[in-house]
This record gives structure tokens, C-alpha cells and sequence, in this order.
């Protein structure tokens, strides 16, 4: 029977090995992977910059998924170069072509002063928590942790902000910001799902931190107990990487729209009509904004509110879900955001089209430059008049 030593030898014959400072050499290339297969605990206390961790004990299962490209260069390390070796000839066996293992491993690389970092890591109890999240490659360690460092805006706790909340609060997204100035009423029950029956005629804010921080305790919930106008939309919405807007009226659509133009701050949009809705994303300067999507404000006979026209409660669960998606989406960077598209879904056809959307290059808000645009309130027909002075 072969022993370790056996076993190591033959491994380090079939693989090419390299030195510290080749090694450096080829990371110089953003090209190349570097593979750290050590255990968890030692990985978090140390690693190479832009390290792909993989335990060894996963490498078979884990390994299609974290490096997806066989044909690209990989340097794989451990802690003194015994385990990268049989990684660097388990990934030969597994159809990777161009690696390499990495003699003297971190212990080495440390010694020698070379860079290194200690990487952004999760609890047990966050590894738990999102273990679904992690498994996917697209995600994994980094994007969650990319999710608990981010900070979204939701404009409203009503029927599309519950359900948003509800899952980017599940998601893990560190910071949740709350915008809402109204109270929980019995007629709120029917949709807004953050609210309760025993929490009527409290804040709704309060009623939103109460079951999103029950849901989980990583999220920071910031509530904004005040009416969002032109002399403090700027103020609130600065530092937030997503404003999420679940608002109702024309006013406040166009408002946010100018002040995440003029902050560079996408919005991602949601709208409810009985039995129909809508999503779209308005990223900065990178597609239409909303102004031009809707140059000017419909009669207002033409666009009764849904206290006025009813709306179906399973709607606003759908579209604040698309909504919760497409800031995901955004956040960790992945997939193709509804950036010059506008989603609209009907529920009785259960039915789902997109239609395009231009950016306007004459636009009052995008097409000028962000220390131009003029944040100003907006009465019912949506025409900008100046803000009185305080006091006034």
C-alpha cells in the first residue's frame, strides 16, 4: 500500500510546480486564477489578493462551478504546497488544462512579505443563514458579503415596498432605508404584508423595523418618518446604493427621478393598477431615466390612484418581488437589469411583456449635466414651482 509520502511524489510528478515569485509573475496577469484550497478557518485569517477558496475536500464538487473556464491559468495554493499539489492533479484529472501549484504555499508568500490580505468573511451563524446564497457561484462569500455591506432606499412601506423590504431584508442586505410619513390603517392589511392587525394606527416605519429586524437581526433599518420633498430628497438619499421606489403619485416619481440623476443613483421602479403592473430600472446616464419614459403626467382622470380604482393585494407582491430581483441584481452586479426596458404584467392573462424605452436626448433631467439638474417640488400636474422658504 502507498504511503503519504508515496502519494505526494507521484502528485508532484504529474503536475508543474512553481515558486513564490513565479508565482507572483503570473497573478501580475488579472487573467490568472488564484485558488486558495485551504480550510475555512485558516483562509479567514489570511489570503491572497482575489482568491478563489475552494476547501480540498470540495475541490471535485465545487470546482465546475467556481472555475468555470478550463482553458484558464490557475495558481493553487495551500499552506506549505502538500495539499495544492494533489489539487493541481485532481483539476488535471477534472479537464483543467493550464495549472499550476504554488511551492511554500501562503506560509511562504507571508514570510517573504509578499501582498496579502485578511478576506471579508461570515459568521457560522451567516453561513447558515445564506448557505443557499453560497452555493451559488455567482454569489457566494464575496456577494454575500457585497450584500451585507450594501445599503437600499425603499420610498414607502406600503404594497410594493412590503414585499421588497421583506425579501432584501432576507437577502441580507445590510442597510435598509424606510421612507414613509402615513400610519398602518385596517384597509393597508389587504397587501402591505410589513403591517399587522395589532399595529394599526402605528408608524408605518415603526411597523416595518419591527418585522424586518425580526426577520433578521444582520439589517439596519434606518426609518424616515417625514414627507420626502425638494429640501430634503438629496439629503436622505445620499450614501444609498439603490433607491427602490414603490411611490403612488406623479409628483414624487418625477422628484426622485431628478435627485438620483443629479446623486448618480439608480432607481428601480415599480407601479400597480388593479390587475396590472409595471418594473423598470433607471440607471444614471446609462439609459433612459423615468422623465423619459413619461415626458409629462397623464390627466389625472386617466390615472386614478388605487384607493380610487382598487388593486388586487397578490399584485404589489409580484411587482415588489421583480423590484427586490432587479436591486439584487444591481447590487452584486449579475445578469441583465431592466435598464431601457419597462416590464408590464397582467394578471389576468398572467401574462408578462417588455417593451423598450429610449433615452430622450433632449430630456430636461438626464441630458443635461448631474450639477444642473434643479431638485424642485411638484404640485398635481406635475409642473416645478420653487420651494418657500422655511418659516414662510
Amino acid at each position: 500500500m502507498p504511503s503519504f509520502r508515496d502519494l505526494l511524489k507521484s502528485a508532484k510528478e504529474r503536475i508543474e510546480e512553481v515558486d513564490t515569485a513565479a508565482a507572483a509573475a503570473l497573478l501580475a496577469d488579472p487573467a490568472t486564477v488564484v485558488l486558495d484550497v485551504r480550510e475555512p478557518d485558516e483562509y479567514e485569517q489570511g489570503a491572497l489578493p482575489r482568491a478563489v477558496h475552494i476547501p480540498r475536500g470540495f475541490l471535485e464538487s465545487q470546482a465546475e462551478q467556481k472555475l468555470p473556464d478550463p482553458d484558464a491559468p490557475i495558481v493553487v495554493y495551500c499552506a506549505g504546497g502538500m495539499r495544492s499539489a494533489f489539487a493541481a492533479a485532481t483539476l488535471a484529472e477534472l479537464g483543467y488544462r493550464n495549472v499550476v501549484s504554488m511551492d511554500g504555499g501562503f506560509n511562504k508568500w507571508k514570510d517573504e512579505g509578499r501582498d496579502w490580505r485578511t478576506p471579508a468573511t461570515l459568521t457560522p451563524e451567516q453561513r447558515n443563514r445564506y448557505q443557499r446564497h453560497l452555493l451559488l457561484p455567482e454569489v457566494d462569500v464575496a456577494g454575500q458579503q457585497r450584500l451585507l455591506d450594501s445599503k437600499v432606499l425603499l420610498i414607502g412601506a406600503g404594497g410594493l415596498g412590503s414585499p421588497a423590504a421583506m425579501y432584501l431584508a432576507a437577502a441580507g442586505v445590510g442597510t435598509l432605508g424606510v421612507i414613509d410619513m402615513d400610519v398602518v390603517d385596517a384597509s393597508n392589511l389587504q397587501r402591505q404584508i410589513l403591517h399587522s392587525l395589532e399595529r394599526i394606527g402605528e408608524r408605518k416605519v415603526d411597523s416595518a423595523k419591527k418585522t424586518l429586524t425580526a426577520m433578521n437581526p444582520d439589517v439596519n433599518v434606518v426609518t424616515y418618518d417625514v414627507r420626502l420633498g425638494a429640501d430634503n430628497i438629496t439629503d436622505i438619499f445620499a450614501g444609498y446604493d439603490v433607491i427602490l421606489d414603490g411611490t403612488d403619485n406623479f409628483p414624487t416619481r418625477y422628484l426622485v427621478n431628478d435627485a438620483s440623476v443629479k446623486l448618480d443613483i439608480p432607481v428601480v421602479h415599480g407601479s400597480i393598477f388593479r390587475f396590472e403592473g409595471q418594473a423598470s430600472v433607471y440607471r444614471p446616464h446609462d439609459g433612459p431615466c423615468y422623465r423619459c419614459q413619461v415626458p409629462e403626467p397623464p390627466p389625472p382622470e386617466l390615472a386614478p390612484s388605487c384607493a380610487e380604482a382598487g388593486v388586487l393585494g397578490v399584485l404589489p407582491g409580484i411587482i415588489g418581488s421583480i423590484q427586490a430581483m432587479e436591486s439584487i441584481k444591481l447590487l452584486l452586479g449579475l445578469g441583465d437589469p431592466l435598464v431601457g426596458r419597462l416590464l408590464a404584467y397582467d394578471a389576468l392573462e398572467q401574462s408578462f411583456r417588455t417593451f423598450k424605452v429610449n433615452r430622450d436626448p433632449q430630456c430636461p433631467t438626464c441630458s443635461v449635466p448631474p450639477d444642473q439638474v434643479v431638485i424642485a417640488e411638484y404640485d398635481q400636474g406635475c409642473m416645478p414651482h420653487p420651494i418657500a422658504p422655511p418659516g414662510s
